[in-house]
C-alpha cells in the first residue's frame, strides 16, 4: 500500500500519482478517469474507451465460441 498525501493546486487540492503506476495502468494526461466513491474510500481508474471495450467484447464472443460448451460442462 503507498499512502500519499494531497498537494494544494489553486483553490483545489490535487493527488499525484507516481510515474510507475500512470505506466502500469497506461494512464498518461490525456486519459479520461471516472471517480467514484462509497461514502468511505475513492475509486479512480481509466475511463472504459469504447475501442477496449469493442476488442474486450470480440475476444469474449471468440471465447464462447471456442470453449463455451467445456465452460458449461465446467459450471456444472
Amino acid at each position: 500500500m503507498l499512502t500519499k498525501k494531497l498537494s494544494k493546486h489553486g483553490n483545489s487540492l490535487a493527488l499525484v500519482i507516481d510515474r510507475s503506476i500512470l505506466e502500469l495502468l497506461d494512464i498518461d494526461e490525456k486519459t479520461p478517469l471516472n471517480i467514484t466513491t462509497d461514502g468511505r474510500a475513492l475509486v479512480i481508474a481509466p475511463a472504459q474507451r469504447k475501442q477496449r471495450r469493442k476488442r474486450f467484447e470480440d475476444a469474449l464472443t471468440d471465447c464462447n465460441a471456442r470453449y463455451g460448451k467445456a465452460l458449461r460442462k465446467l459450471a456444472e
